[in-house]
């Protein structure tokens, strides 16, 4: 069930990953008519901007979507007439799943894995936004099942796909700034929450089944603003916080660009998660196996949130002043800051002076995977699970470590295991509550 991928297999496939290209141009054309049904779990917010992408594409056919809370489905219904409603995720797969031939999981995150694996087990492609599950034994077990069932799948880290990154990773490989020696990671964001959750129970809205909301996870009172709509990222067993909403994206350019596989040990700094809340001003150090790109045999890569910033040795090295969230590449002949969503910087400035960043064609993230599902069973999409799990468990291992702060954890990625230690491994993987799984496995 774990599913092991090797390293060797792995950097197969990221090679495969990162020359990944648009299918051919006009494939839609070229099967004039054919449409490619599609489901959305999720209706507003993430899910909503998913299905507007998604919708640029001329194949693209909105069947039916679900939402826990009915109040926010009335945009997408505007935007889609035909468009069948449910409430409960499992009516839509089990009433539509003969008209199906992908779905898009934008739900929050508790709910990926449930939701994405019932629908590979009805043989529907999978469109899953980041991060892909809340333990590593979910993105193994997702990675696992679209191979073996030869289905299109996709993480939505849709930064993997525009030319700022594409051209950072090309300047990595062809030694522009020597050797890798160092990775710095940071974003400003607080996805978390050091104060207690109050106590008691709110009226639920009308609109909102909260049963259905929470899924598989355990039953708990509802608390306005607490969890729902906006909050869940904050909470332990709903979100991921800081690292799991945008460590996917951040991650995904040092990884891809030199060749990582999966970190061996994570050491978090602090602090530690309270009150069933996830941290803020993180500061977690993982390190990787070397590559034949990195200067060493291991690789420092660190990872810094909220108001916690790199060193001044690495801001000075990136020109003096770092953007709110992106990457410093550290190297030994120059660095690349890479701002997220923004252009790559080669520095020093002086030394890289008139050196122009490459030029990489665009592809689009969405069109991609809606393409590939059109080409049919076998078609791999740039962010497919097998690369997306990992870059999922990289991230995981660092949530992880944030309940054991100041604790180097050691982890084996053949097995799957913290070898340092014996309670972090009960994190790993989750129990679910039965009723609200949808297993046809």
């Amino acid at each position: 069930m774990s599913s092991p991928v090797s390293r060797r297999r792995f950097l197969h496939e990221l090679a495969a990953a990162s020359a990944a290209v648009p299918l051919a141009a006009g494939m839609a054309q070229a099967q004039a008519g054919r449409k490619v049904r599609h489901a959305s779990f999720g209706a507003s917010g993430m899910a909503l901007a998913d299905i507007r992408s998604f919708s640029s594409h001329p194949a693209f056919d909105l069947v039916a979507v679900a939402d826990a809370d009915l109040a926010r489905t009335e945009q997408v219904k505007k935007l889609f007439p035909n468009v069948k409603v449910y409430q409960d995720w499992r009516e839509l797969l089990v009433k539509e799943h003969e008209g199906l031939d992908s779905v898009n999981v934008s739900t929050p995150d508790h709910m990926h894995a449930p939701i994405a694996m019932a629908a590979m087990s009805y043989g529907k492609h999978v469109y899953v936004q980041k991060p892909l599950a809340t333990t590593v034994h979910e993105t193994r077990l997702l990675a696992a099942t679209a191979r073996e069932r030869k289905l299109v799948s996709q993480m939505g880290i849709q930064i993997s796909s525009h030319p700022t990154q594409l051209a950072t990773e090309a300047m990595i490989r062809h030694g522009v700034i020597g050797k890798v020696t160092e990775v710095h990671t940071f974003c400003d964001k607080t996805w978390g929450d050091m104060n207690p959750i109050p106590a008691g129970a709110d009226p639920v809205p009308e609109s909102l089944n909260w049963d259905f909301w929470l899924g598989v996870s355990e039953k708990r009172p509802y608390k306005k603003d607490v969890y729902h709509p906006g909050n869940w990222r904050k909470r332990v067993g709903f979100g991921t916080g800081t690292l799991g909403d945008m460590g996917c994206h951040i991650f995904s350019t040092p990884i891809r660009g030199v060749n990582l596989y999966l970190p061996t040990s994570v050491t978090s700094y602090g602090p530690g998660s309270v009150h069933g809340n996830w941290p803020i001003d993180a500061r977690i150090k993982f390190v990787f196996p070397g590559t034949s790109l990195t200067a060493g045999s291991t690789l420092d890569f660190w990872w810094y949130d909220g108001a916690t910033r790199p060193p001044q040795a690495v801001a000075d090295a990136a020109g003096g002043k770092l953007p709110g969230s992106g990457v410093v590449i550290m190297g030994t002949e120059g660095a690349i800051l890479l701002p997220h969503i923004g252009a790559p910087v080669l520095l020093p400035a002086d030394k890289f002076a008139g050196r122009t960043v490459p030029t990489v064609a665009e592809r689009n993230h969405y069109h991609e995977f809606l393409d590939a599902v059109l080409k049919g069973p076998g078609t791999t999409c740039s962010a497919g699970f097998d690369y997306a799990s990992l870059v999922t468990e990289a991230v995981l291992l660092g949530s992880v470590a944030e309940h054991f702060p100041n604790e180097t954890l050691a982890y084996d990625p053949a097995t799957m295991q913290v070898t340092s230690h014996k309670a972090p491994n009960a994190m790993l993987r989750r129990s679910f509550r039965k009723p609200f799984l949808l297993e046809r496995l």
